[in-house]
């Protein structure tokens, strides 16, 4: 048996096994190594321009840029700058070892300076590599910006096998040659490398040139100050982003350098009362290079619905720089952003509040959406989150309970805060509570039926009812009671003729002593019943009753007149007759009654005139 040796050694990697990862799983998307081929031109023409600042080139900067150009007959794609340029010692460095970064040790280099990362977009060492996701041989002729430097070529078919050779180049700087492989030539499309170009590079900080046009703007306004800014420049940039988008209420300008560095604007688009359709996204950037519009983790779900540019050096990605991976700083840079928002909420509330108000109805699901899903923002949204009544009038949470509370205190001394989901169809309900004095409020939003369930949890002795759920004094129950006008006997002798005339084995009847001016009978379903359909319905979700007939209560009023004749009378006929007409308007003001039945209810009611 063979013994087994104990030792020590250093694991080879071996790069003939790098290209085919490369290719295959590095990048999910193979259109990016034209992102990447870009970032590293722009990255050296930045370099150049610190280097001129820190006093260690003296040359002329000249006019940096960095061109595009497509070759469909030779098919070749070339990238070329006129940035810092490679010796040919700096070529067996940073291009040989692959996976050594030059833009980590230009950094290291300079960071003494202060602002040695400020601007360098590559940090992997791999970027240069992408080119052969697309490329079955690819040339670099560059030249250095060292005074005396030789311009060098650089040749590599994907193999492992490279040449180096001296070459005549008048300027500094660098020319990356793409021989485009056959299974590659989607990429020699002028409209496909433009629509690539403009997706990725559409923000970077040094022109981007292609087909003698400059395709991006370098200075967008998340690197400016605010103060510099005015309200034509942020509705400028926001056709910039989204050129058939609707002018947006207002804007978030982000500026934060500790403990993470973070830029970015923040529009509040104009929404409809859903959730869906809304295909503008936030874009993430990193140094201006276009990331992705996923942004779930880095914004708070609830603020996902707006639009704009985020853009974070320290937003940690994947070595692909395709997507985030989680840390500490996307938690801190999250609750930044809620902070941020809520901040610049509520300045707007207490600087113009009939602005705001005017406002609410488009923020609202912004607003009432935090108040669900986030307690930090609710701790601040409570100062400035609206209610708003069917007068049109609008109230803090702080303000409806003193406006309230008066005449909505029930007999538990709770606050009963009644609510319309449709005013037109609940118009009877609101009516009735109108005559009492009482408050309704409007909440018709496809969230409210969930908010309603916040505002119970995190505000005391608070009872919120829609008011069409009950009889008046149920849900507002107070000490007093009315007496009923009917005996024991006239009560019982009309519930029997609703009993036989209501055809509903789900309908409860009862007989309550109401004001004399409220309606007769009163068609209610259940609150719990009410707000689990709202909220079912607002996910898209089937109701959990299933097709189960809904059951409702039919309430009489036994103070009311037409009541009173149906106890009076004698004749079977006329009480049934009566009871009909009476139990089928209730339903129809609940939306009950349909087809046929709707049908005779309008000739009876004809005929009757």
């Amino acid at each position: 048996m063979e013994s087994v040796i104990q030792e020590k050694g250093n694991l080879s990697i071996h790069t003939e096994n790098i290209f085919p990862i490369i290719k295959k799983f590095l990048y999910s998307d193979h259109e990016i190594f034209l992102r990447e081929l870009v970032s590293n031109a722009v990255d050296a023409s930045q370099k150049i321009k610190k280097l001129a600042s820190y006093g260690e080139y003296n040359g002329e900067l000249g006019d940096l840029k960095v061109v595009v150009k497509l070759d469909k007959d030779a098919k070749t794609i070339t990238i070329s700058d006129n940035g810092i340029g490679m010796t040919a010692e700096e070529i067996k460095k940073y291009i040989n070892q692959i996976a050594f970064s030059g833009a980590t040790e230009f950094v290291e280099q300079y960071k003494d300076k202060g602002e040695g990362d400020k601007g360098i977009i590559g940090h992997f060492g791999l970027g240069f590599y992408s080119a052969y996701m697309v490329a079955e041989n690819v040339e670099i002729i560059t030249k250095s910006y060292k005074e005396g430097a030789e311009a060098v070529r650089w040749e590599c078919d994907g193999s492992t096998e490279f040449e180096i050779s001296p070459i005549e180049k008048a300027e500094r700087g660098t020319d990356i040659i793409l021989h485009i492989a056959a299974d590659s030539e989607e990429f020699l499309d002028e409209h496909r490398l433009r629509g690539i170009l403009e997706k990725y590079g559409k923000f970077l900080p040094i022109e981007i040139e292609f087909e003698d046009k400059v395709i991006n703007n370098p200075s967008p306004i998340w690197t400016k100050s605010p103060a510099d800014l005015t309200d034509e420049d942020y509705l400028a940039f926001y056709k910039e982003l989204y050129p058939f988008g609707e002018d947006p209420l207002f804007w978030i300008h982000l500026n934060v350098d500790y403990p993470f560095n973070l830029t970015g604007v923040l529009y509040f688009p104009k929404l409809r009362n859903d959730f869906q359709g809304q295909r503008e996204k936030i874009q993430l950037y990193s140094r201006q290079v276009f990331i992705t519009d996923e942004v779930k983790d880095i914004v708070p779900d609830f603020l996902q619905l707006l639009h704009g540019v985020i853009d974070s050096p320290d937003i940690p990605l994947n070595v692909s720089r395709s997507y985030l991976q989680a840390d500490g700083n996307v938690k801190k840079i999250n609750g930044y952003i809620t902070r941020k928002v809520a901040d610049k909420l509520l300045e707007i509330f207490k600087n113009d509040r009939e602005g705001f108000e005017k406002k609410f109805d488009d923020i609202g699901l912004f607003v009432k959406y935090g108040i669900i899903s986030d307690d930090k923002f609710y701790d601040k949204a409570k100062d400035f989150c609206l209610l708003k009544n069917t007068e049109g009038k609008f109230f803090t949470f702080e303000e409806y309970r003193e406006h309230i509370k008066e005449n909505q205190t029930d007999k538990n001394d709770s606050l009963v805060w009644l609510y319309t989901t449709d005013e037109k169809k609940q118009d009877a309900f609101i009516q009735s509570a109108k005559k009492r004095s009482y408050d309704v409020l409007v909440m018709n939003t496809v969230i409210d039926s969930h908010f309603i369930n916040a505002l119970e949890q995190k505000l005391e002795k608070i009872s919120v009812k829609r008011v069409d759920a009950d009889t008046l004094d149920k849900l507002v129950e107070k000490e007093v009671k009315l007496e009923s006008i009917l005996s024991s006997d006239d009560q019982e002798k009309v519930k029997k003729v609703f009993e036989g005339v209501s055809e509903s084995k789900t309908a409860h009847i009862t007989v309550e002593a109401m004001p004399v001016d409220e309606l007769p009978v009163v068609i209610t379903f259940p609150e719990f019943m009410r707000r689990m359909t709202d909220m079912q319905a607002s996910s898209g979700q089937r109701s959990m009753f299933g097709d189960m007939p809904l059951m409702y209560t039919v309430s009489l009023n036994s103070n009311h007149p037409l009541i009173g004749k149906i106890a009076g009378s004698d004749s079977e006929d006329d009480q049934k007759a009566l009871a009909k007409q009476l139990y089928d308007l209730a339903l129809l003001s609940q939306g009950l009654l349909s087809g046929n039945d709707l049908t005779r209810f309008i000739q009876r009611t004809v005929s009757t005139l």
